[in-house]
């Protein structure tokens, strides 16, 4: 078990990726708390987790509060003596599709709060409890391939996400001599509830899977798999990148040579497979 007796955060990890994340880590022996804002999510995923092999907690943790972000760390520590790995997870997104010359402050505050004053104070908090430990930790951070793809339907959303890369960057340097690793995964098109409203657009859900060379959306559990390696020894050496897991979405502009136009069997397939829980 590549971390086995660990002890693992993840905020925003209730549902869809995180949660992914959350069973993969219990398969490899390690103890997750979950973090989320809907008490019936968290209590779902801790049973999920359990049936994975390990033991949970669910913390109800609204990352935009300072407050929230204090109580999920010394719960885990009241919990399980320590915190080794965070993984900052929990983000939202605009369900409006507003123009830039439309964005409200208020729109604007409400996603970056989470996106990433969240985030950034997430991992201090993590941080701090890993360096009075003394020996080390690991921080995974939740960027997207809109990190780079100028999406002027998702403004705020994609600024959040380039600004999560480079907080990576600079975390990683700032926590190095504490021997903290801290890396980004950037995911494209996954099973997610995002995922599900995009679904519901057959042209849009079109227009994804054309710029994605391998042609289909991506799974939780995959996300999870590469977590297990950014969270193990096994990626000791990879500091402060930004993993694309993304069919190759992020670098396909155009409709991919060859790419057929989706059908409505496999519209239909899709919409089958982003309706499960």
């Amino acid at each position: 078990m590549k971390l086995k007796n660990k002890v693992a955060i993840i905020a925003g990890g209730t549902k869809g990726i995180g949660l992914g994340i959350a069973v993969e880590f219990a398969r490899e022996g390690a103890h997750v708390v979950v973090g989320g804002t809907n008490p019936k999510n968290g209590e779902n995923a801790v049973k999920e987790i359990y049936a994975a092999g390990g033991e949970s907690l669910f913390v109800r943790c609204d990352v935009s509060d300072l407050a929230d972000l204090d109580g999920i760390v010394s719960a885990t520590v009241e919990k399980f003596g320590r915190v080794d790995i965070y993984v900052a997870n929990a983000g939202i997104n605009d369900s409006n599709k507003t123009h830039f010359l439309e964005i409200t402050p208020e729109q604007y505050d409400r996603i970056m709060a989470i996106n990433l004053r969240g985030m950034f104070f997430g991992g201090q908090k993590a941080a701090q409890q890993m360096v009075a430990q003394g020996d080390g930790g690991v921080i995974i951070n939740m960027s997207s391939v809109n990190a780079h793809l100028a999406l002027d339907s998702q403004v705020i959303y994609t600024i959040s996400k380039g600004g999560i890369q480079q907080l990576t960057k600079v975390q990683a340097v700032a926590l190095a001599p504490h021997n903290i690793k801290v890396n980004a995964m950037a995911p494209g098109p996954i099973e997610t509830d995002l995922m599900r409203r995009v679904g519901s657009d057959k042209e849009l859900m079109d227009t994804i899977l054309s710029r994605t060379p391998q042609g289909r959306i991506g799974t939780p559990r995959e996300c999870g798999r590469l977590a297990v390696f950014l969270a193990s020894d096994d990626s000791d050496f990879i500091f402060g990148q930004s993993i694309y897991i993304d069919g190759g979405r992020g670098f396909q502009a155009f409709p991919t040579p060859g790419y057929r136009t989706v059908t409505e069997e496999d519209y239909e397939r899709l919409q089958n497979l982003l309706a499960e829980p």
